[in-house]
């Protein structure tokens, strides 16, 4: 059995969520320690002792939560600012010289630790949200604020706001490895059906057309048929074996991700792939050039030009003869798509169309021009006696977009 590719998926969260855990132990200690130093310095040490042990208590109880965004939910998060808060708050009635001077808060620096989580959790405008009411409380708390205070409140919060958004282009870069790492274990895997396909199918498909064209007969005919099955394998192996699939934007925190999903589904919501419609009419006697990036038009706009190239081909079936060669070229101009059916056929004499209708058989007015006006386009065709047909279908973007 083959080997198939797994996608591995890394985070870069853990690594900020590990911190985190970290950063509120240390400075757990470094409250506790810079308030034992200066503990005969306090009016009210009492109020000092029980709101630390609450502190301390609290971040160690709830360092589970500060493993992963998931456990960190918004109550958690709501309820963890509203410790360190209150902290800040109660300086003052422990130590009436802190309105005063610029000296340290109870929590001092642990503050920092639950906007951080703000940060982490939700990006820069968490933080932001999270330290404008750190800093409230602290202008509060001093009551009569300096420049220290002001410099200190504004410093929490460019920090928090810029980690914030350090977070959030990691989570988009993330992302994008991601796709991209998927991208390439499905390329990966195309490549190796490919391969298998060339040597068995498409090999016994050749067999079959040189034994049976060397018979003669019935066989003959069996084998040109297995010819045509042939090419259009082949064709279909060389554009990827991609079915009608959808674009998706993922316009994440500053970084843009355009990806085409597979979608077996024609009629599902989201952009369709016109190459994935078209590649089936390739042939023996049908080439089939296309860009090398997706074409995407709305499914209703893409399935009705579909349709009109099937019926462009079926009239040089009918029209130019079995043995007439078509192509088929798929070009995209950005505003609009432009589709070209031509055939090597011996062309539409002059006002054979014009009679055409006149007497009721309304193949190219239908099924070609009728469509295309539907989806604001035009169809054009373009014939010679003697140098065959062109018939050259064109479908503004904008509007084909909008249609159904």
């Amino acid at each position: 059995m083959a080997k198939r590719e797994r996608v591995v998926r890394m985070s870069v969260e853990l690594p900020l969520w590990r911190a985190l855990t970290g950063y509120r132990v240390l400075t757990t200690l470094y409250a506790l320690a810079l308030f034992a130093n200066g503990y005969e310095k306090f009016e009210r040490p009492w109020v000092g002792i029980g709101y630390l042990a609450v502190l301390t208590v609290w971040n160690f109880a709830t360092l589970p939560r500060v493993a992963n965004a998931a456990a960190c939910t918004k109550p958690f998060l709501a309820l963890d600012l509203a410790v360190v808060m209150t902290g800040i708050l109660l300086t003052p009635l422990a130590d009436m010289d802190a309105q005063h001077i610029d000296g340290p808060t109870l929590p001092t620096i642990a503050t920092a630790g639950a906007v951080l989580a703000y940060g982490i959790k939700g990006g820069w405008r968490w933080a932001a949200f999270a330290s404008s009411l750190v800093a409230v409380a602290n202008i509060v708390e001093r009551a009569h604020p300096t420049r220290d205070t002001f410099h200190n409140v504004l410093l929490v919060w460019i920090a928090s706001i810029a980690i914030g958004y350090i977070v959030e282009v990691a989570r988009a870069s993330e992302a994008t490895l991601a796709r991209a790492l998927e991208i390439e274990a499905a390329t990966r895997e195309r490549e190796r059906l490919a391969r298998d396909i060339h040597d068995s199918v498409l090999q016994v498909l050749a067999m079959v057309q040189r034994r049976a064209s060397a018979l003669g007969g019935e066989a003959a005919e069996l084998g040109r048929l297995a010819g045509e099955q042939e090419v259009a394998l082949r064709t279909l192996v060389s554009s990827g074996l991609v079915p009608t699939s959808r674009a998706s934007e993922d316009v994440a925190n500053g970084a843009v991700v355009r990806v085409v999903e597979v979608d077996d589904e024609p009629g599902a919501p989201g952009a369709v792939d016109l190459r994935s419609l078209l590649a089936r009419h390739a042939g023996a006697k049908v080439s089939f050039a296309e860009p090398g990036a997706p074409v995407l038009l709305a499914p209703a706009a893409a399935r009705e030009l579909a349709a009109a190239v099937s019926a462009a081909l079926d009239n040089v079936r009918m029209h130019a003869g079995e043995s007439a060669q078509a192509w088929i070229l798929v070009e995209d101009w950005g505003d609009e798509v432009v589709v070209t059916v031509r055939d090597d056929g011996p062309g539409i004499p002059a006002g054979r169309l014009e009679k055409a209708e006149g007497e009721g058989r309304m193949g190219v007015a239908l099924s070609i021009r009728g469509r295309l006006r539907d989806l604001g386009g035009t169809a054009e065709l373009i014939s010679v006696p003697g140098q065959g047909t062109e018939v050259e279908l064109k479908v503004p973007r904008g509007k084909a977009g909008r249609h159904g």
